[in-house]
């Protein structure tokens, strides 16, 4: 009997109630895990610092940019555009970013003030840039005075050359306008704490002023910001276009070379040049080979202030060097000849030469020598590098656009012509006389356009009283008077200060010639009128329909679209 009961089952373990046995256990078990939990956060929250979000944005850019155009062009100039030109952003990705107005000079008596809290020592003390309550102030300032800019990133606050003024620096980009690259600003702010340990920003410099704001840019630094892989240009960073070493006789010997010579693209206007260069970059990529370029430039006479050809001019006044040596392989034309004639004997290299250019990458493809050289004969316009992409060709090689972009020397002027103009403008582009024609930039724009035809143009697409930025090749801005009446007017030459020889242009471009000044030529002018044309937030840049002359076919009638 004792056996029998010692293998009886008690009620609770009997099989019938083994599964609601099952459930209580599996409750307790989950409310207890609860209360751990509710616990472990509540411990976490008392406890977290977060760390501070003015230095560490929280939002991310989705499909940032995307583009709209293969890139492509054709060698009758109706079109110069570079890389940025045909990257389109996507507005929607900026949703959540802090919107704010331009920095302007505040004054005396600002309300833009805050009370500390916390308040000890001398009142008069030096003020502390890092300070979390100062630069929550000056963030302030900011973002209430900001109404036309995404900004993305605030940099960390530097000490000023006085005790009560701070520099800060920030990313952004305009809301409207047709740009894709990023700018960055950095300006100074004097602060005032009173006696009852308020602060108040008394002034804000003018674009750029905060230099102590201003980092070097580190050595390899990985762009912020990419499309594609394709790095995003930011305007106002520090430039590094040093031109390319090869590291050492090894790895010199081990690469394979590309380079073009001759031919009658010498001094053609820089539509000519850029469809031409594109295609001998474009044969280099397709056949894995490194371009050996020249980076001087015969800059035509349509450009110069001589009115004729000048030579010597530098690829890196009018585009981007430091993006084009990062995101593609080139060599310089001077290095590379001396590397050659130092190491081509000893290291067996050997030069393999095409003197037609119907001879077609294609069939360069399996070629094992050192360096390719294509040579072009003194026969216009057969000599042009661009044949080279013609025909069967056309179909294999892209002009790769997206690695040419502008000089951000040129491009921190447009900025900075936008920033006085508080980003807030719209813009009209005028071409006149016989340059219109001949026009690299703008082909299809309207000439010779009556004033009286442009208001008649405005009238209703731009509103009374708006700044209008007015992009032309006309020299006599007197043309233009009649629109002063409904617009506050602005022209490329109102800015002349940021290119003369106490700006930063004029002193950058100084020391990459080796202590020449350069001058301000029609190319560059061209560039930054464009360019600030295209971040006006209306865009007038044809005229159709102009007046009920028009429809007479009267000559100030011009073909456009609006």
């Amino acid at each position: 009997m004792l056996g029998r009961s010692g293998l009886s089952r008690t009620g609770s373990f009997r099989p019938e109630n083994l599964g609601q046995n099952a459930l209580h256990m599996i409750g307790h078990l989950c409310f207890t895990l609860f209360v751990i939990g509710v616990l472990v956060f509540t411990i976490i929250a008392a406890t977290y610092e977060p760390k501070n979000p003015i230095f560490h944005p929280s939002t991310k850019i989705e499909t940032f940019l995307t583009s709209s155009s293969n890139a492509t062009f054709r060698s009758d100039n109706t079109v110069v555009r570079t890389g940025e030109d045909f990257m389109v952003s996507n507005q929607t990705a900026f949703a959540t970013f802090i919107n704010a107005k331009d920095v302007v000079e505040t004054k005396e008596g600002s309300t833009d003030e805050i009370s500390l809290s916390r308040c000890e020592g001398d009142w008069k003390e030096p003020i502390d840039c890092k300070d979390p309550e100062v630069v929550h102030l000056m963030m302030k300032v900011v973002i209430e005075r900001f109404e036309d800019i995404h900004f993305y990133q605030f940099g960390k606050p530097a000490p000023g050359p006085k005790e009560n003024t701070c520099d800060m620096a920030w990313r952004f980009r305009p809301k409207e306008g047709k740009t894709v690259a990023f700018f960055k600003d950095y300006r100074r702010f004097v602060i005032k704490r009173s006696k009852k340990c308020k602060l108040s920003v008394v002034s804000i410099g003018d674009y750029h002023s905060g230099v102590n704001a201003r980092k070097k840019k580190p050595k390899n630094q990985k762009p912020g910001f990419e499309q594609g892989g394709v790095p995003l240009p930011v305007v106002g960073e520090p430039i590094n276009d040093s031109l390319p070493v090869v590291e050492s006789e090894i790895a010199f010997s081990r690469g394979k070379y590309l380079i073009y010579a001759g031919g009658g693209d010498r001094c053609k206007n820089m539509n000519h040049y850029l469809w031409s260069f594109l295609c001998a970059l474009g044969e280099a990529q397709y056949l894995n080979r490194t371009l050996v370029m020249d980076l001087t430039l015969c800059l035509s006479s349509i450009y110069t202030l001589s009115n004729e050809d000048e030579e010597g001019k530098d690829f890196r006044f009018y585009f981007d060097f430091e993006h084009l040596k990062e995101t593609a392989s080139v060599l310089d034309q001077q290095q590379f000849w001396e590397d050659w004639n130092e190491w081509q004997r000893q290291d067996g290299l050997t030069l393999y030469l095409v003197e037609d250019s119907r001879v077609t990458p294609m069939q360069l493809s399996e070629v094992k020598d050192s360096l390719i050289m294509r040579k072009f004969g003194s026969v216009e316009p057969d000599n042009y590098w661009y044949r080279v992409c013609e025909g069967e060709t056309e179909s294999v090689i892209r002009r790769p656009w997206h690695l040419i972009w502008k000089s951000r020397r040129l491009m921190d002027i447009v900025s900075a012509i936008a920033s006085r103009l508080i980003w807030d403008y719209d813009s009209v582009h005028i071409v006149r006389g016989d340059k219109a024609r001949n026009s690299d930039l703008w082909p299809n724009l309207a000439q010779d356009t009556s004033p009286n035809t442009l208001i008649s143009t405005l009238q209703g697409k731009i509103e009374d009283g708006r700044n209008v930025y007015v992009a032309t090749n006309e020299p006599n801005i007197s043309f233009f008077d009649p629109l002063k009446d409904k617009y506050s007017t602005h022209f490329l030459e109102d800015y002349k200060d940021l290119w003369d020889e106490n700006s930063e242009w004029y002193s950058l471009t100084k020391e990459l010639n080796y202590g020449i000044p350069v001058d301000f030529d029609g190319y560059m002018r061209a560039s930054v009128d464009t360019e600030v044309f295209f971040r006006g937030k209306k865009q007038i840049e044809t005229f159709n329909d102009l007046t009920d002359d028009c429809k007479e076919g009267v000559n100030t009638c011009n073909t456009a679209t609006s």
